[in-house]
C-alpha cells in the first residue's frame, strides 16, 4: 500500500521540488511586474515619452494579466495543467524579451501587454497546483511562502531595475527573459499534482486507485458566486489593491527625495529602489501570519479571516508614519551602485530617520502580509478542488482592477497634489491617502469571519459524499 501511495503521490524528494518550482516561478512572474516603475525616469528618457504614460502601461498590465487569468484558471480547472503552466512561462518571457528590444513607446506597450498575458497562467493555475500539493493543516504556512515569493519576486524586480538598469535599463529585461526560458525547463521536471490529492475526504480513495474526475463547468459559476465567503474573499481585493497598488510608488517617492536633497537622478534612481526594497523586508514576516491563520483555523473555522482583518486594520497608521517621517539621505553622489547600496544600510545605524523609519515599514509589512496567506488559504478551505484555480482568478481579476486604479490614479493624484505639495511632499500625502482603502478591506475581512465556517462545513460534507462514490 505504502508503494501505491508512493507512485500516486510521488515520492517526498519529487514533491518538494515542485514545491519549489512552483513557489521561484510565482516569484520570477512578480519580478516582472515589479521591474518597470523604478525604471520610470530611464524608459521615459529612453522611448520619449511623460513618466505618466509609464504608469498607464503598468496599470494596463496588471488588468491584462488578471483578465488573462480567468481564462487560464477556467481551462486549467477542466483540463492537465502542466502544459499551461509552460505555455504562459513562455508567453511572459518573450514580452519581457521584447520590452528590451522596444525601440519606441508602442511597442514597449504592446511587448509588456503580451508579458502580462502570459503571467496570469503564473498566479491562477500554479496557486490551484499548490493546493492540491498540501493539506489543510498547513495550508497558511505553504501558502505564505507563495505569497512571500510573490512579495520577494517584486522586491527583486525594484531592485534589480534600480540597479541593473540605471544606466541601460535594457538590461533588466533581456536577464529576465532568459531566466523566464529557464524556468520552463525546469517545469518539465515537476510532479504531476493530481487533483484533489491534498484533501483528508479524498485520500483514501485516491491512495486506492480512484481518479478524482470532478471537473467545473459554466453551471457551477452561479454556485461559486452564491457562496458568501467567495464574495467577501473576491471582493476586498478592490479596496486592498487599490492601497497595494499605490504602494509601486514608494521607489519614486525616496527617489524624490534623493532628488530634492540634490542627488543626480541616476543616482536618486538607484537610493529610490534601495530604500523602497529595504523597507518592504516585513513582508518576510507573512510567514508568521500563515502560521497564525493555521494555529488559530484549529480553533475555530474563523481563525484565518480573523487573523488577516487584524493584521490589515492594525498596520494602517504604521503606513502613515511612514510616509511622513523625513529621512535624511547621506551617500556618494555619481558613484558606482555598489557605493550607494553600501551607505543606504550604513544609514540604518547612522543616521536615527532612516533606522525609524525602517522599523516601521517592517511593522506595516509584517501586519499586512498577513492578508495573503490567509487570502490563498480560505479560498482553498471554502471552495472543492475544481474550483480553486476559477475563484482565484476571479478574485485577482479584482485584485487587478483595484491595483490598476491605485497604481494609475495615484499618479494622477500626485500630479494634482503638486500644486499645494510640492514634491517629494506630494508623493507623501497622495500615498497616506491611498492607505486608507485598508479600511474597508479589514471590514469585509471580519464579514467573511463570519460566513467561513457555515461555507467549509458544506465543502467537507461534498468531498465526503464523492468520495463515497470515487
Amino acid at each position: 500500500m505504502t508503494g501505491s501511495r508512493t507512485s500516486r503521490r510521488g515520492n517526498a524528494a519529487h514533491r518538494l521540488y515542485s514545491v519549489v518550482v512552483f513557489v521561484l516561478l510565482a516569484s520570477l512572474d512578480n519580478v516582472a511586474i515589479g521591474l518597470v516603475p523604478p525604471l520610470y525616469g530611464p524608459i521615459s528618457a529612453g522611448l520619449d515619452v511623460s513618466q505618466r504614460l509609464l504608469g498607464l502601461v503598468t496599470a494596463a498590465s496588471f488588468l491584462v494579466s488578471a483578465v488573462a487569468a480567468v481564462g487560464w484558471a477556467y481551462v486549467g480547472d477542466r483540463t492537465d495543467r502542466k502544459p499551461l503552466l509552460m505555455v504562459g512561462t513562455l508567453i511572459w518571457a518573450a514580452g519581457t524579451g521584447g520590452s528590451a528590444l522596444a525601440g519606441n513607446y508602442p511597442i514597449f506597450l504592446a511587448a509588456q501587454l503580451l508579458a502580462a498575458v502570459g503571467l496570469g497562467a503564473v498566479g491562477s493555475v500554479g496557486f490551484s497546483v499548490v493546493t492540491d500539493l498540501i493539506s489543510p493543516r498547513r495550508r497558511g504556512l505553504v501558502m505564505s511562502f507563495w505569497g512571500l515569493s510573490q512579495g520577494v519576486g517584486t522586491l527583486a524586480g525594484t531592485l534589480t531595475g534600480g540597479i541593473l538598469g540605471a544606466v541601460d535599463w535594457r538590461r533588466p529585461f533581456a536577464l529576465l527573459a532568459v531566466l523566464g526560458l529557464a524556468a520552463t525547463v525546469a517545469y518539465l521536471f515537476t510532479y504531476d499534482v493530481r487533483r484533489g490529492q491534498s484533501e483528508p475526504e479524498l485520500a483514501a480513495a485516491i491512495d486506492a486507485g480512484a481518479e478524482y474526475d470532478y471537473r467545473i463547468s459554466r453551471a457551477d459559476l452561479p454556485r461559486i458566486l452564491a457562496r458568501r465567503t467567495n464574495r467577501w474573499l473576491v471582493l476586498q481585493g478592490l479596496t486592498a489593491q487599490a492601497a497595494f497598488g499605490s504602494l509601486v510608488w514608494l521607489p519614486v517617492l525616496f527617489a524624490e527625495r534623493a532628488r530634492a536633497q540634490g542627488y543626480s537622478p541616476a543616482t536618486a534612481v538607484v537610493v529610490g529602489s534601495v530604500f523602497a526594497t529595504l523597507f518592504q523586508l516585513g513582508g518576510v514576516l507573512s510567514i508568521v501570519g500563515g502560521l497564525a491563520g493555521d494555529a488559530l483555523q484549529r480553533r475555530t473555522p474563523s481563525g484565518r479571516a480573523l487573523v488577516a482583518a487584524v493584521g490589515i486594520l492594525a498596520a494602517l497608521p504604521f503606513y502613515l508614519v511612514l510616509f511622513f517621517v523625513p529621512v535624511r539621505i547621506d551617500v556618494p553622489d555619481g558613484a558606482g551602485s555598489g557605493a550607494v547600496i553600501a551607505a543606504v544600510l550604513a544609514s540604518v545605524v547612522t543616521e536615527p530617520t532612516v533606522g525609524l523609519s525602517l522599523l516601521t515599514a517592517v511593522v506595516a509589512l509584517a501586519l499586512t502580509s498577513a492578508n495573503s496567506p490567509n487570502w490563498f488559504a480560505l479560498i482553498a478551505d471554502v471552495n472543492p478542488p475544481e474550483h480553486r484555480g476559477t475563484v482565484y482568478s476571479l478574485g485577482n481579476l479584482v485584485n487587478g482592477v483595484g491595483r490598476a486604479a491605485g497604481n494609475g490614479l495615484v499618479g494622477v493624484a500626485f500630479h494634482g497634489l503638486r500644486a499645494a505639495f510640492p514634491p517629494p511632499l506630494n508623493f507623501a500625502v497622495g500615498l497616506a491617502a491611498f492607505q486608507l482603502f485598508f479600511i474597508p478591506t479589514g471590514i469585509m475581512y471580519w464579514l467573511a469571519a463570519r460566513t467561513s465556517p457555515g461555507d467549509i462545513d458544506s465543502v467537507h460534507a461534498l468531498l465526503h459524499r464523492r468520495a463515497d462514490h470515487l
